[in-house]
This record gives structure tokens, C-alpha cells and sequence, in this order.
């Protein structure tokens, strides 16, 4: 019995040892102390002291004072971008306050060409069926004149179903129908 006994230990012993775990990555050591050794464990040493040289090496160039001066030129640097800006800025508002001005002659020059070729505002209403009526309105061109007409005509309730408008000598020729 003690014959079978040693003899099946040997066999499970050295089957074991041949089988080496997953693929043959690793091999035993011993047999009483169960310890793996890899293959590659000189390459993998020598690339973790590379690693770790190289970190060594970094950190020694990145000192405080390194760290302080990099801050210094970054800050300087984001705030010769916002005097940029700024005066970007102060352009743009520049030729933001010069266009009222233009503005103005726009407006003379509209009412001028309306005078100039005998146009004259006017508004007509014509029922066409029962609720349904035909709006004609001729009025002075000018920035927004459209808007507070649509808004007028939504404050009053009407459902404006087929529009047209066109512009021409500094006049708004609109009609549409409204229920």
C-alpha cells in the first residue's frame, strides 16, 4: 500500500511540474515551496529600473522653482490675451456707437425716396367673406417697422393666413389676409 501511495504522489508531483500553469508561462521553482518564476522576469527588472531612472531624472529637472517660473510666464501670457480681448472689445462698441449715426441718414434717405417718387403711407381693409378680410398697408421703410407690425397685429387677434411683402423706394408694400 505504501508502494501505490508514493508512487501516485510522484506522478501528481511531476505531472505538475509538466504542466507549468497557463500556455508553460511559468515554471516551478521547488516542489515543497510552490513559488512560480516567470520567463521574462530579467526583462521586466530591467524595465522597471529603466522606468524608474527616468522618472528620477524628470523629477530632478522639475524643481519648485522650474514649477513657479512656468506658473509666471503661463499667467502672463493669459493676461496679454484678455488686454487683447479687451481691446477687441472696445472696437467692436466703437463701431457699435458710429452706426446710430448711419442709421439716421438711412431713415431721412427712405422717407426722401417715398416724397421723391409720390408714394404715400396708406392702409386698406376689404372684407373679403364674412370674418376674412384683405389688408393692404404702404408704410415708411425703416429697421423694425415690420416686427411692430406683426406684433400689432397679434395683439389684436388677427390670424394672418397668406402674407406678401416687398420693399421698393423706401417704402413696405404689405398685404395679407387675416381671419
Amino acid at each position: 500500500m505504501e508502494f501505490l501511495d508514493t508512487a501516485l504522489n510522484d506522478f501528481c508531483v511531476a505531472e505538475e511540474e509538466t504542466s507549468g500553469g497557463r500556455m508553460g508561462r511559468r515554471t516551478h521553482i521547488g516542489d515543497e515551496t510552490g513559488e512560480f518564476k516567470s520567463k521574462n522576469l530579467h526583462a521586466e527588472r530591467r524595465r522597471r529600473e529603466k522606468l524608474s531612472g527616468r522618472l528620477l531624472e524628470l523629477r530632478s529637472q522639475m524643481n519648485k522653482a522650474t514649477i513657479i517660473t512656468d506658473a509666471i510666464t503661463y499667467i502672463k501670457e493669459l493676461q496679454k490675451c484678455v488686454e487683447d480681448l479687451s481691446n477687441q472689445l472696445h472696437e467692436m462698441e466703437a463701431a457699435i456707437e458710429e452706426e446710430p449715426a448711419t442709421k439716421s441718414y438711412e431713415i431721412a434717405d427712405t422717407k426722401d425716396q417715398m416724397t421723391q417718387w409720390a408714394i404715400e403711407p396708406e392702409v386698406k381693409v376689404i372684407q373679403v367673406d364674412g370674418s376674412k378680410l384683405w389688408i393692404k398697408i404702404v408704410f415708411q421703410k425703416k429697421r423694425g417697422g415690420f416686427t411692430k407690425l406683426m406684433e400689432a397685429m397679434n395683439v389684436l387677434g388677427c390670424d394672418i393666413t397668406d402674407t406678401s411683402l416687398t420693399t421698393s423706394k423706401g417704402a413696405f408694400l404689405f398685404t395679407s389676409s387675416v381671419e
